[in-house]
């Protein structure tokens, strides 16, 4: 058994989710994590909300509202809508918590006293009409470096450089179109290229990564320069330092603080457990794994700042150092990124109103067969495009036709013929040659996942639920009424044969093997889900949120029902009643309404 830990994006609070941010985050990391838990690893999962920058305060501002009352809308809007989609996360809290500052003002003093936060001037943009700061991502313009018009102030999408605003040539404000303005300032600066040799000797050691990730981040380590890590905004954490933390126009910079929310969670879940130093063995035990899981925009947040942070606070960059109280924290293990999912040919965005939203999906569809498609579809190496005809024929003709009248010509056959699993005679070539394709699977299928090739994963999965009808199709159970004791072989075969499917599929159709598991006569929880609990603020007891979390860890004695990576055998004798269908046909005509409801929005 390995720690492993699940680090998975962390949501900004401004609005809900579509399903564009989803299939980056969502679902890989819920997948990885189910697959982990049920081959034995001890797994924690961890996330929430990010609410502090100047976004949030522009919405609010708009909508006059509070920076926290509009953070705690769309954090309950979030939470519900993740868990509907059922993301098993240990803990999905959020970055407003006292818990969260106490953290991330820890991690800022050890960083800065190792000599690593260096203080500097530097020119700021700020907006002529408001005053306000501008962040560098308000900030467009064209590129320096290669001319692309459409480059952000923090990097160039197109090229991948890291960027000034005041680089930018024609830089314009996002918010209103206006030209900013650049005034001098202050600020603490993370001193990124103390940290190039160890960041390029750690990347060096990494395997199996996707290969674009890997040469993005390789690339990243061309053009370092110190990157500012507070802001002129009086929305955020205050910098923890003497003339610095009773400012209040000075923050620490969302770069800073969102991804230290992977540490801050796991410290908050082991509060909230009752061992409070249980997060150790995720973060500072060589032995452990760490994956973390989001879209493409974010590998420079994850494979050069955050483990830069990391070094940091170990001492671990150029200029030397100590670690902190908490330990010399672990560098990542993985970085998994997806790359962006578009939708009928556009390019996601809520304001144009090409936009699918998380909860208009699940409302409308089964939450499984929307899993489905992102495992099978998904933007795994390379954009992809969502379209609503895609969408329907693998639902129909995969989910449906495929695994679905599988799992209830079984049932039905089984529930005609005998009532209950019937007891095998011995066993045909054919018998044992279906049941070996099963059981080989769970390796195959399993390696895949933890390699994180989910799209060649599922795909396996369902090459063997194709194996297992072409089963039923060989041995015609339909035609063995006269030879009972054959009929009950054959069906207790395939019953089998349709459980080790189930198994296979379970991580990335948990709420339909739920199902699967009850027609097939089992009791319990097969597929465990997660749950809102509201909950009090460790450290302010006023302050209340609601956070997402379960039970979800495979008990390897089997005494809690939650399945392991394994053939499970069926018991001869379990009732099995009339089935009922386990996926939705869809109906040809939800394509064009569907389209219609996209052009009614732009």
């Amino acid at each position: 058994m390995t720690h492993i830990l699940s680090a998975v994006a962390w949501p900004y609070a401004n609005g809900p989710r579509h399903i564009g941010h989803v299939a980056g985050f969502g679902v890989p990391s819920d997948v990885f994590s189910r697959y982990m838990r049920m081959a034995g690893h001890d797994v924690l999962m961890v996330s929430g909300t990010d609410e502090h920058g100047t976004p949030i305060l522009v919405q609010a501002e708009q909508e006059g509202v509070s920076p926290q009352e509009l953070a705690d809308r769309y954090n309950r809007v979030i939470v519900e809508d993740l868990t509907s989609l059922g993301l098993s996360y240990d803990l999905f809290t959020r970055t407003t918590t006292r818990n969260h500052y106490a953290v991330v003002q820890e991690m800022f003093r050890t960083v800065h006293q190792n000599g690593y936060m260096v203080e500097k001037t530097t020119m700021g943009a700020i907006s002529p009409s408001t005053g306000r700061t501008l962040p560098d991502r308000f900030i467009e313009g064209t590129c320096p470096i290669c001319g692309y018009d459409g480059a952000r102030g923090d990097q160039c999408d197109n090229c991948g450089n890291q960027l000034d605003p005041i680089d930018l040539k024609n830089p314009r404000s996002r918010i209103n179109g206006e030209t900013p303005k650049f005034v001098e300032s202050n600020h603490f600066f993370l001193d990124l290229p103390a940290f190039v040799d160890a960041l390029a000797s750690w990347l060096e050691t990494r395997t199996g990564w996707r290969q674009n990730v890997l040469n993005f981040s390789r690339n990243l380590l061309d053009d370092v320069r110190p990157r500012a890590m507070t802001r002129d905004i009086d929305w955020g954490i205050p910098v923890p330092l003497e003339g610095w933390e009773s400012n209040p126009n000075k923050r620490l910079y969302v770069w800073f603080d969102a991804v230290i929310g992977y540490l801050s969670s796991s410290i908050e879940w082991a509060r909230r457990s009752g061992d409070p130093e249980a997060w150790r063995a995720w973060w500072t035990n060589p032995d452990a794994r760490s994956f973390y899981f989001m879209g493409k925009d974010n590998i420079t947040f994850h494979s050069q700042i955050w483990p830069a942070e990391l070094l940091g606070y170990d001492g671990r960059g150029a200029k030397g150092g100590a670690p902190g109280p908490y330990g010399e924290l672990q560098l990542p293990t993985e970085v998994v990124s997806s790359e962006f999912l578009n939708v009928e040919g556009q390019k996601f965005s809520s304001s144009r109103g090409v936009v699918i939203y998380v909860r208009d999906m699940l409302a409308r569809y089964q939450t499984d067969a929307f899993r489905y498609y992102v495992a099978a579809a998904g933007p795994e190496s390379q954009d992809v495009d969502f379209t609503w005809d895609s969408f329907l024929r693998r639902t129909n003709d995969e989910l449906v036709a495929g695994w679905g009248n599988l799992v209830n010509r079984t049932a039905s056959m089984v529930h005609k013929n005998f009532g209950q699993i019937p007891t095998p005679g011995e066993l045909a070539d054919v018998d044992r040659d279906v049941l070996a394709t099963t059981s080989k699977a769970f390796g195959t299928v399993g390696d895949l996942v933890e390699a994180n090739r989910q799209r060649a994963a599922v795909s396996e999965a369902m090459r063997v639920v194709g194996d297992v009808n072409r089963y039923v199709s060989e041995t015609q159970p339909w035609k063995l009424k006269t030879d009972p004791d054959r009929l009950a072989t054959v069906l207790h075969t395939v019953t089998q044969a349709v459980s080790d499917c189930n198994t296979l599929l379970s991580p990335f159709l948990p709420h339909s093997a739920q199902k699967v598991h009850e027609t097939l006569g089992g009791t319990g929880t097969f597929a465990p889900q997660p749950r809102i609990d509201e909950v009090t603020d460790l450290d302010d007891d006023a302050r209340h949120y609601p956070v997402i979390t379960g039970d979800y860890q495979a008990d390897q004695h089997g005494e809690h029902g939650f399945p392991t990576w394994t053939s499970r055998p069926v018991a001869a004798g379990t009732p099995i009643d009339k089935p009922t269908p386990v996926f939705t046909k869809l109906d040809d005509s939800i394509v064009d309404s569907e389209l219609e409801r996209l052009r009614e929005k732009a």
